[in-house]
């Protein structure tokens, strides 16, 4: 059980430690992001709650239509999940004075996504195995960053510019690149999609390490 156990927490955990130590000029109070951290944990609740709401509506990934199946994955999971990690971020860190450079953003949306991520790879290991959780470690707990770091970016330029509602869009860019991402691993069967999947995970791994780069770049404190 132990090796399952630190593979379950090890990718999360060093992502974490990851982005603290990009975060080079103005260093977040550790005990922000350790709240960030348990903040995203309870995420699990009002993901839980909009995805009744939005089964409710009749979003359906598993419907036999594409096209429904894609606006399920988009709205029914990845504007659920990504809004209810970018709901905690935006009334905690955001608000705190800490949060003063782009950079922050990114810093405190991780923090909270990799919370999630940490709860969410334990309910699919706990079931999985040893299988699962090396699989998720390469997959599926570095997207869940890649998505908080998305939407990370555009809420860091939000307070760093004064640009209003900037956050919602890096929140609907996150929704859409996860709902993608989940579309195409729903249907890798279907018509050789597990391609598609790997252009989406691809697409973002890059747009984070670029994002990270452009903060330290604009960085107030560099």
């Amino acid at each position: 059980m132990l090796p399952i156990i630190l593979l379950t927490l090890a990718p999360s955990i060093a992502i974490c430690i990851y982005i603290y130590w990009q975060d080079k000029f103005d260093k977040e109070p550790k005990r922000l992001l350790v709240a960030s951290f348990f903040l995203g944990v309870l995420s699990v609740i009002p993901t839980l709650i909009f995805s009744y709401i939005g089964q409710s509506l009749g979003f359906n990934h598993e419907s036999n239509d594409l096209l429904w199946s894609v606006v399920s994955c988009i709205i029914g999971i990845g504007l659920v999940e990504e809004y209810s990690k970018f709901m905690f971020v935006r009334f905690y860190g955001y608000n705190k004075p800490a949060f003063n450079e782009p950079f922050d953003g990114i810093t405190y949306s991780v923090m909270v996504a990799m919370g999630f991520a940490t709860f969410e790879n334990i309910l699919y290991v706990s079931s999985g195995g040893m299988g699962t959780a090396v699989g998720r470690m390469f997959t599926a707990v570095p997207a869940h960053a890649s998505f908080g770091i998305i939407a990370g970016y555009f809420l860091g330029l939000q307070k760093s510019r004064n640009i209003p509602y900037y956050g919602l869009f890096g929140v609907a860019l996150a929704s859409i690149s996860h709902g993608l991402y989940d579309f195409f691993i729903f249907k890798a069967n279907h018509e050789n999609f597990i391609q598609y999947w790997l252009v989406v995970f691809a697409l973002c791994i890059y747009f984070s390490f670029r994002a990270i780069r452009l903060h330290q770049a604009n960085s107030p404190h560099k």
